[in-house]
C-alpha cells in the first residue's frame, strides 16, 4: 500500500511540475505588479491551469502528510543488518611493531610498505 501511494505520489509531484510550467508568465511573481487581469480576475479563476494547480497542490499536500504518518505509523524491523559490517577484530600484524624512537624513517627495519627507502 505505501509503494502504491508513493508512487501515485511521485506522479502528482510530477504532474504539477508540468501544470507550473505550462502556465503563462504574469511578470510580477511574487510581487505586486503584473497585469490587473492576472489570478484574481473572473477569467483568470476560472483557467484551467490555474484551477489544476489548485488541486494538484492540495492533492501533494496530502499525500505528503498521509504518507509521513504512515510511515511513522508503520511497524519497521527493529534488528540491523550486519551483512556488510567490518569484522571487528584486528586483522593480524604482518611485522613486528616498530619503534619508532628507533627509526624515526620508517625505512630501516622494513616497514616501509612498500615505499622505495631513501639514499643515504
Amino acid at each position: 500500500m505505501f509503494t502504491f501511494l508513493l508512487v501515485v505520489h511521485a506522479i502528482i509531484a510530477a504532474l504539477l511540475v508540468a501544470v507550473i510550467l505550462m502556465q503563462k508568465s504574469e511578470g510580477g511573481g511574487l510581487t505586486t505588479g503584473g497585469s490587473p487581469s492576472g489570478l484574481m480576475s473572473a477569467r483568470g479563476a476560472a483557467d484551467f491551469l490555474t484551477r489544476a494547480t489548485a488541486v494538484l497542490a492540495g492533492l501533494f499536500i496530502v499525500m505528503s502528510i498521509s504518507l509521513a504518518v504512515i510511515a511513522a505509523n508503520r511497524g519497521g524491523g527493529t534488528s540491523i543488518d550486519t551483512s556488510l559490517a567490518r569484522p571487528t577484530t584486528p586483522p593480524p600484524a604482518a611485522t613486528a611493531p616498530v619503534n619508532p624512537a628507533a627509526d624515526p624513517i620508517g625505512n630501516l627495519t622494513g616497514a616501509d610498505n612498500g615505499a622505495v627507502p631513501l639514499a643515504r
